[in-house]
């Protein structure tokens, strides 16, 4: 039997450890993502490559002393930046995540990176946030992406409209980080390389008729409606009023109207020609690992920003098992170095072999299913655009654009 004084010291040893946070204690990595809102249907297929990463962690051992990652996840509507901060706020500071997987839209990843992340010493990798703007942020080395920035985006759109003998175009654009941002990338490049913008105007999301916008568009004389909103909000409306008017031959959308919801709303027929650009994979070995294990789970290995939720993901593992803890203090410095040259190149789902050679002391650069993921200054990766077309009712990956 034990006597008083060692039943006490087994408690306070109890106590301790699991206060510790690094020895007992899952790891929390959270997802912050738009489960409701104008992406709502794009959003399934990213959180399960997030969490398709998750699983292949913990399937091979886990993280640190074998404990299991989970990933609590919550709501920020995607357009709604109190919502988006709200939701950051439960994460990070009831849940008490280690880091965040998004957001997914850019205005909310910008406030819930302002107003809780930040504050909280909190490491965001967003997989789909594409607002030039997040390049820019005062963010202590906390805010990172996975995919690549529209100002990039918007060039290789202005390349590929060019290639196809679009000459002029009318642009409607949402008006938010991600449409303002994306909308002038365009513009500039289309004109730099002798297109002409008839027409750059910005929408608000959530209205039922766009059908003095989609007027005042045509009346300045393209036939090209290029179209920078979201799928399941104001881009639907605009291109089924757009389609109803007969006033525009041609459509283009970016990554935010790469959804079949979309063509199930508007009709296959109607939009047979529209291209549509988004961030890709390139044909490398990360890819096709990722690809095939995606198929297997049974999920979409072209699922718009599912690749880039995947690396997200398996990034921030690989950085706790890098920073040797469940804290949040190191955590950014070691996702540079496991992303970086030099070390053993790790490539999607090789958490043993990444796992051993860290607590070697070995040094590892994860090389994804996006290719490289060297994170610049701001926390920018270069990534891949893509050209999208739709075939037999759904869209599909055309090319890789340069």
């Amino acid at each position: 039997m034990l006597n008083e004084s060692q039943r006490v010291l087994i408690a306070i040893s109890l106590a301790t450890m699991l206060g510790s946070g690094s020895v007992l204690a899952d790891v929390k990595i959270g997802f912050l993502g738009g489960f409701t809102g104008p992406i709502e249907s794009m959003t399934p297929g990213i959180v399960a490559a997030a969490k398709l990463a998750v699983a292949q962690v913990n399937a091979q051992g886990g993280v640190l002393n074998g404990q299991k990652i989970i990933m609590p996840q919550a709501d920020t509507t995607c357009v709604d930046a109190t919502a988006g901060a709200n939701a950051a706020d439960r994460l990070v500071n009831s849940e008490q995540v280690l880091a965040l997987v998004g957001p997914l839209c850019s205005g909310v990843t910008i406030s819930a990176a302002n107003n809780v992340a930040i504050p909280g010493g909190v490491v965001i990798i967003s997989p789909a946030s594409t607002s030039p703007a997040l390049t820019t942020l005062k963010d202590r080395d906390l805010v990172f992406r996975t995919t690549p920035s529209d100002a990039y985006q918007g060039a290789v759109m202005a390349r590929l409209l060019k290639s196809k003998g679009i000459h002029d175009i009318a642009i409607t654009y949402l008006n938010n980080d991600y449409g303002k941002g994306l909308s002038s990338a365009l513009a500039k490049n289309f004109k730099a390389i002798g297109g002409k913008v008839v027409a750059n105007e910005a929408h608000e999301d959530g209205r039922s008729d766009y059908r003095a916008e989609l007027g005042s568009l045509a009346s300045a004389g393209s036939q090209n409606l290029v179209v920078l909103a979201l799928a399941d909000g104001s881009g639907q409306t605009i291109l089924r009023q757009a389609v109803e008017s007969g006033d525009f031959t041609q459509f283009i959308g970016g990554d935010g109207m790469v959804s079949n919801s979309l063509i199930k709303a508007v009709g296959a027929d109607n939009l047979k020609t529209m291209i549509g650009t988004k961030p890709g994979t390139p044909n490398i070995a990360g890819a096709g690992i990722y690809g095939k294990a995606a198929r297997a789970a049974g999920q979409d290995p072209n699922a718009v920003f599912g690749a880039q939720a995947y690396d997200a993901a398996f990034l921030l593992a690989l950085a706790v098992e890098k920073n040797g803890n469940n804290h949040r203090e190191g955590l950014s410095k070691a996702l540079r170095a496991i992303a970086s040259a030099p070390g053993e190149v790790i490539l999607p789902g090789e958490w043993k072999k990444a796992k051993a050679l860290l607590k070697a002391g070995k040094d590892i650069n994860y090389e994804g299913a996006t290719g490289s993921l060297e994170f610049d200054a701001a926390g920018d990766v270069p990534g891949v655009i893509v050209e999208m077309a739709i075939k037999d009712g759904e869209f599909k990956i055309v090319k890789q654009l340069k």
